[in-house]
């Protein structure tokens, strides 16, 4: 786990605890979820976010719904399983992680003796989920570490550490390793616009932990590469396709664009279960569009003129060819294809 950084999700009680992440940096506000309905709404509106944090958070709503169903005739209990296992799922559409995890719940269920057995599975499941999620990411960042140089400045885009995850982080999880081994000199991150996860949740979370951060505007990042002083971007995932191509935060792409023209390595951290095998190319990932006001209203205060325009995707697509590497628990993916991601595929047990 991170240790300035509480657990951004977890079993307490009967219900979910999550690290509301709308109120950070200004203040550290634990959320309780009694129910999946709670658990959905938290989800849709980013309280809890990043793609292996939402599958965790979603596959304790599945075990809170069984809960709710106990006491019922198996069958009946299961289909309102069912039923709140498809309401989880239309809560927000690019990040795979969501859907792997809340198949695995409901699939833990199969061959139990009654509902109160299935509820005491589904959440064994999702305890499990979390557990290997830690154990995922600590394996990500040492494989990460040992590709970057010594004494590296690195760039990062949006979020994707400990509050994007059950603990520790894919992308920051590398920087954290890096940390260790004594090879960062400084993570830059990028504001990450319209709502600024790099700015509010990253900058805060690296300052937790005491590694160096500064925070650029979105549009600066080009200018530092064209400066040297940028040795590596690491960014993370919300769905990969089975060719290696990667849907992160809106942005991510136009940072990748930029990295191949100066030749810095692009790397992309992620656990397995972000890998949608289903889908042959990003182009078949679906992206995401958010409320306009995200983009035209700053905390309610409006910034934008009235009645404009706004084209509001959270994710865009970044295609393999841009990726130096995809760094997985199960080893790394060096200039992914589809042949090359079918490996670490097939030494999955």
């Amino acid at each position: 786990m991170s240790p300035g950084v509480p657990p951004t999700v977890e079993w307490r009680d009967g219900s979910v605890r999550i690290v509301d992440q709308r109120r950070l940096p200004f203040e550290l506000v634990m959320l309780d979820l009694p129910d999946v309905t709670a658990v959905a709404d938290a989800i849709r509106d980013m309280a809890v976010r990043g793609a292996p944090a939402i599958g965790c958070t979603a596959a304790f709503g599945v075990a809170l719904a069984a809960r709710a169903a106990r006491d019922l005739p198996l069958q009946e209990a299961m289909h309102l399983v069912g039923s709140a296992c498809a309401a989880l799922k239309a809560t927000r559409p690019t990040a795979v992680n969501l859907f792997h995890a809340v198949d695995a719940a409901f699939e833990a269920a199969s061959g139990a003796s009654s509902a109160s057995d299935a509820a005491d599975r589904i959440l064994a499941a999702a305890q499990r989920m979390l557990a290997e999620d830690v154990d995922a990411n600590r394996a990500i960042g040492e494989a990460g570490a040992a590709l970057l140089p010594e004494s590296c400045s690195v760039l990062t885009h949006c979020n994707a550490g400990a509050l994007a995850t059950a603990g520790y982080g894919t992308a920051l999880g590398i920087l954290r390793a890096a940390h260790v081994h004594g090879k960062l000199r400084m993570v830059y991150a990028d504001e990450t616009r319209p709502r600024l996860q790099g700015m509010q949740l990253t900058a805060w979370e690296l300052m937790q932990d005491g590694l160096p951060v500064t925070v650029i505007p979105d549009g600066a990042a080009a200018a530092l590469m064209a400066a040297g002083r940028v040795h590596a971007v690491v960014v993370g995932a919300d769905r990969i396709a089975s060719n290696g191509d990667a849907a992160n935060k809106i942005g991510t792409y136009a940072v990748a664009i930029a990295a191949h023209h100066h030749g810095i390595p692009f790397y992309v951290a992620a656990p397995t279960t972000t890998i949608d095998w289903s889908i042959g190319e990003g182009a078949h990932i679906p992206i995401e569009e958010r409320a306009t006001s995200e983009v035209t209203e700053v905390r309610g205060m409006r910034i934008a003129p009235e009645g404009v325009r706004v084209w509001n995707p959270a994710f865009d697509v970044t295609p393999a060819a841009l990726i130096s590497a995809i760094v997985t628990e199960r080893g790394v993916i060096k200039s992914p294809s589809a042949s090359r991601m079918q490996a670490i595929r097939d030494s999955q047990p």
